[in-house]
């Protein structure tokens, strides 16, 4: 479906500033909300906000329908007396400018801990009954997700691969003895689960009351080590004697990667999910829409073929296209669910057939100014070959900042640079690319913070390929200051990407 001219910032939640070492939904981000509110954006698009697992990347989550409870404030947690100003004050400094995730996560989980206890015991009639509520409406996800953080933890951690092979692969009795073993931690995730429902409904109604609608990102795999692979195996490929997967996501070689890009996460079982009437994943989509307004579907191209990898391969060479029931699953979304609010990330091989599956539904593709500049005129991420029904973007969480980018581009892109926007003027590149990018006619354009405020590669959230020291950057709330605010107020403005009652 269409959307009306607006635009918006791309900030993961993780990166809002505060004393307790990530960002979460407490104070600073209704804070966040309020600048977004102040300079005329409608939009705040963020990373996938599941329980982050091997090297705390939000695209390999232990659930995908799950949130991630190191987003919950304690502060808020404070405040209904679940903790005490003496259990907040009990924490390190941790630093201002990056998310030290191996301090951060033990010392907030005790806390967490703590505070589901504190539920247990003191929780009133009328917030039992809303638990219960919450528990029983989402069971379908939330009681595997509990058990599978418990035995998790139990396990050290461990892939669930190398459990005990009888709760590996949820033999009837060993899941009824592992249940009653493990059932305060597994109330404690459910608690963790309710509390994160509970914060973040009341940080999405402040940003709806205040005009500003929440993309949220899902990604097309799921990690192996998750619950929906150890819960429903039969929905994917995986091997039924080693429970490897047996058929590998990824994408073929390229212009980046001479052996394109392995990521290990088991591809779909297709049929089955078809024969099921593609339950699993219409249960993910609701899931999702608790949380957010807008989905943006990671590698839709995905949906229409996937390259595939056999078991075994260290590298992503070896795989084949496979056709994937893209129109059958969209037009069964479109009947369950209605016209749901989805924009494609299109990046990558694209084909005819790819853009087809997405015009046919109205799906939003996206473009990216920094691969705009490669080529000839014909370049399809040039503004003037996009169409309306597209989102720009400057960069993305995987491109390096506007600043970094074009401290290290080529001197062919860096001419053509020069000669497009006919000069850089006094604000810098990051200044130039974001006007590039709001005077587009594309209907929405988003700007990562990072390029809001002209930072170089040292504030980038994720380098591909780098399997450490990516998705920690935060920013101070000293750094939104009025040049900023009034800046970007007035070129929103300009461009028309204002809310409506701003022109009346």
């Amino acid at each position: 479906m269409p959307f009306p001219r607006a635009s918006g910032i791309l900030l993961h939640p993780t990166s809002l500033p505060g004393r307790f070492g990530m960002g979460d939904v407490g104070p600073c981000a209704y804070e966040f909300v309020d600048f977004l509110t102040q300079t005329g954006q409608q939009l705040w698009q963020m990373l996938p906000l599941g329980p982050t697992g091997h090297g705390n990347s939000p695209y390999m989550s232990y659930s995908a329908m799950a949130g991630n409870h190191f987003l919950i404030s304690l502060e808020q947690l404070r405040d209904r007396d679940l903790l005490t100003q003496a259990d907040l004050d009990s924490l390190p400094d941790f630093p201002e400018d990056w998310v030290d995730f191996s301090a951060v996560m033990p010392a907030k989980l005790h806390l967490l801990e703590k505070a589901a206890a504190a539920f247990q015991h003191q929780a009133s009639a009328e917030d039992r009954a809303e638990f219960d509520e919450f528990c029983a409406d989402r069971a379908f996800w939330l009681d595997n997700y509990a058990f599978f953080m418990a035995l998790k933890r139990v396990h050290n951690g461990a892939s669930w691969t190398e459990w005990d092979p009888a709760i590996a692969r949820r033999k009837p009795e060993a899941m009824a003895q592992w249940r009653e073993k493990l059932a305060p931690l597994i109330d404690m995730h459910r608690y963790l689960q309710f509390e994160f429902y509970r914060q973040w409904s009341s940080l999405k109604k402040y940003a709806n009351e205040n005009h500003i609608q929440i993309i949220g990102d899902k990604p097309i795999y799921v990690a192996h080590d998750s619950v929906d692979v150890w819960a429903f195996p039969h929905n994917f490929m995986v091997d039924e004697e080693t429970l490897a997967p047996s058929e590998m996501a990824g994408v073929p070689p390229d212009y980046f990667s001479e052996t394109g890009q392995l990521w290990g996460n088991p591809t779909y079982n297709w049929d089955a999910v078809e024969k099921q009437g593609f339950r699993w994943w219409l249960q993910r989509l609701k899931a999702l829409l608790d949380y957010v307004d807008l989905i943006r579907i990671d590698h839709f191209r995905g949906f229409q073929a996937y390259w595939a990898v056999p078991e075994g391969e260290t590298t992503a060479m070896n795989g084949k296209w496979v056709e994937a029931p893209g129109e059958a699953f969209f037009n069964t979304v479109k009947a369950e669910l209605g016209s749901l609010p989805i924009l494609a990330e299109d990046l990558g091989v694209i084909t005819p057939e790819v853009e087809a599956l997405r015009d046919q539904f109205d799906f939003p593709g996206m473009k990216i100014l920094q691969f705009a500049f490669g080529g000839d005129h014909m370049n399809p991420y040039l503004p003037f070959n996009y169409g309306r029904n597209f989102l720009v973007y400057t960069g993305t969480h995987d491109n390096d900042t506007t600043v970094g980018w074009f401290n290290q581009v080529g001197d062919y892109e860096r001419d053509r640079i020069y000669r497009y926007l006919g000069h850089l003027g006094e604000d810098g590149i990051h200044w130039a690319m974001i006007r590039l990018a709001l005077t587009s006619i594309a209907n929405q354009a988003i700007v990562p913070l990072q390029d809001l405020l002209g930072l170089d590669s040292s504030a980038r959230m994720n380098s591909p390929g780098k399997p450490d020291g990516n998705w920690g950057w935060r920013y101070r709330q000293s750094v939104l200051d009025e040049q900023v605010r009034d800046r970007l107020r007035e070129l929103t403005r300009l461009t028309g990407r204002a809310p409506r009652h701003w022109y009346s």
